[in-house]
């Protein structure tokens, strides 16, 4: 058996269509990124978010704050982005410098500007089924196995991770989904004991072959968030399989635009409603 490539590049360019019909409609969206200090990986992804909402018709912001930049200057520069009409989605690159209080930080975005989904008004709503602003990762998981068709209903699914970034909001999207769903983490006792009884396997915890062959049941759907969580060889086990590169990596940035266009959206809707 060889597993069916699930990319996700074609419906990420769709999503990325339909993100730029919508800026149009809503006569433009505004999307301030904030990164502190210089980290190389930070640096990179900011680049990579602006180069696909430029491409989509948002207007990006890219905020820069030197690695010296204290709470108390970061909180205040928050502030100014969420009184700020053009303004409609904020978001800080994660992870900040040590000094920093990042629970604070996320806390402190304004929760219709949280293009992250990270803010725990968001966070509450998708626990209580209440989807709004999603992280973008977790959205884009559901979307791929939406396109593959993929039954989630009912199924056996074991989500590898717990992060409040990408585990989490993944398990409480797939239970809403009618999944029947378990969560693996660090202190799994036999974690392949999981791994083999899941029609769904979702794996997103930054560890190099977490997931073998010898783990997986045969047939499975499988998921690598990670882009190298799980060991090539699983392609001779697994029913469907992301690639380390074109899986989820395009989905993530996509459904960060669309999510960009939520929060816009959300605020017309909220200034209609004031008069």
């Amino acid at each position: 058996m060889t597993a069916t490539p699930m990319l996700g590049t074609a419906l990420a360019e769709r999503i990325r269509a339909r993100v730029a019909d919508g800026v149009r409609a809503v006569g433009g969206v505004g999307l301030t990124t904030v990164l502190v200090g210089d980290d190389p990986a930070s640096d990179t992804y900011i680049r990579l978010k602006h180069r696909a909402a430029v491409a989509a018709g948002i207007r990006a912001t890219d905020l820069r704050l030197p690695a010296s930049t204290d709470q108390d200057e970061l909180l205040a520069t928050l502030g100014e982005l969420n009184a700020d009409d053009e303004v409609d989605a904020v978001l800080v690159q994660l992870p900040l410098p040590p000094h920093l209080d990042e629970t604070a930080v996320i806390r402190a975005v304004d929760p219709q500007k949280d293009v992250d989904g990270f803010h725990p008004l968001n966070a509450g709503e998708l626990y209580l089924g209440r989807p709004t602003l999603v992280p973008a990762t977790a959205r884009g998981v559901l979307a791929l196995l939406v396109e593959y068709q993929v039954e989630l209903r009912g199924a056996e699914v074991v989500v590898v991770g717990r992060s409040a970034i990408v585990g989490k909001p993944t398990a409480h999207l797939l239970l809403q989904a009618d999944a029947t769903v378990t969560v693996c983490h660090s202190r799994t006792v036999d974690l392949s004991r999981h791994t083999r009884a899941a029609d769904v396997l979702v794996v997103a915890v930054g560890r190099p072959g977490v997931v073998t062959a010898a783990t997986v049941k045969p047939g499975s759907v499988v998921i690598d968030v990670g882009g190298g969580d799980v060991d090539a060889d699983v392609a001779e086990v697994a029913g469907f399989l992301t690639p380390p590169r074109g899986g989820v990596g395009p989905m993530t940035i996509a459904c960060l635009l669309e999510n960009a266009l939520l929060c816009a959206r959300a605020r017309d809707a909220a200034r209609t409603q004031l008069g």
